[in-house]
């Protein structure tokens, strides 16, 4: 069946009522009435008509484009209920923090995608307290936090576990040493997570419990900024453990630095989502995948 906007989109594709009628197996009589009550019902003219020569008017070329993103709106739906009939997973939206995004999604997504290629999963970042309320007000179905959470309705599974270590360029003093306390970070240049973040207020924590007053030069949200700019200003970070791939070390000239008191940083990143009611078959889907990737801890970099 066409609708009168594919109709007029292939007498403009074919550039001729005759051709156009014979496509659609219409008569030209009747493809010439359908155009005439698209342009009656729109109340201007879609082509300049010279004899059999048809030429789109301006307003026929905004149909035409419309008629076009019509069409696609069309097939894209078309093909999400073919999915649905095969039971394949439609779209599905997750909410991850900006803590999790480059030690954890990496490995899920290529996941997903590999046994989901149709799949369409969108991502939103933020905050761990963000990514909780997104998941409450049903805005993410599933949502990856760098902690535990107890909130009511809502599903909380540990993925794996993770702690902070003392990062510097390999050259820095305190990589020379032999035995480091929390005490050698007083008066050291620092470069922390900015402040509302989960490993802000953890790291922030512990320097009140520690006594420890560092200096901090830069606050930023991202891992991989803090490891380029260590080595230019000689500072110190503290990083979660799996994010300090080996490869991640040796390429920025960087080590990493156990420091006792560190092991009270110890955290569990964890997926939440609503009650399974509440579900999608493609939100099912991504939390299988996910558990299966992260059985037994935090999988290896391919």
């Amino acid at each position: 069946m066409f609708d009168d906007f594919d109709i007029f989109a292939a007498v403009v594709e074919q550039s001729s009522l005759n051709r156009a009628s014979r496509q659609l197996n219409l008569s030209q009589p009747a493809l010439s009435r359908k155009i005439s009550k698209l342009e009656e019902r729109l109340g201007v003219p879609l082509f300049n008509r010279f004899g059999k020569r048809l030429e789109l008017t301006e307003v026929g070329r905004l149909a035409y484009t419309y008629a076009l993103e019509q069409r696609q709106h069309r097939a894209k739906f078309l093909e999400a209920i073919s999915k649905f009939k095969q039971g394949e997973p439609l779209s599905v939206t997750m909410g991850a923090s900006l803590t999790t995004l480059q030690t954890t999604l990496p490995p899920l997504v290529n996941a997903y995608m590999e046994q989901y290629p149709a799949a369409e999963l969108k991502l939103i970042t933020g905050k761990t307290h963000e990514i909780v309320t997104s998941v409450r007000e049903g805005r993410s179905e599933v949502g990856i936090i760098a902690s535990a959470t107890d909130e009511a309705g809502m599903r909380c599974v540990p993925l794996f576990e993770d702690r902070l270590r003392l990062v510097v360029a390999g050259h820095h003093p305190l990589a020379q040493l032999p035995r480091l306390e929390m005490e050698h970070l007083t008066g050291q240049p620092m470069v922390l997570f900015s402040k509302g973040s989960w490993y802000r207020r953890m790291t922030d924590d512990l320097f009140q419990r520690s006594g420890v007053q560092p200096d901090i030069r830069m606050e930023i949200d991202s891992f991989e900024a803090i490891i380029r700019l260590l080595p230019t200003i000689k500072a110190a970070a503290l990083l979660p453990n799996s994010y300090l791939r080996p490869e991640l070390l040796a390429g920025g000239g960087l080590a990493s630095l156990h420091i006792r008191e560190l092991e009270m940083t110890k955290r569990t990143t964890c997926m939440i989502y609503r009650e399974p009611g509440d579900l999608s078959p493609a939100a099912r889907s991504l939390i299988r995948v996910t558990e299966g990737v992260f059985q037994g801890g935090l999988p290896p970099v391919p």
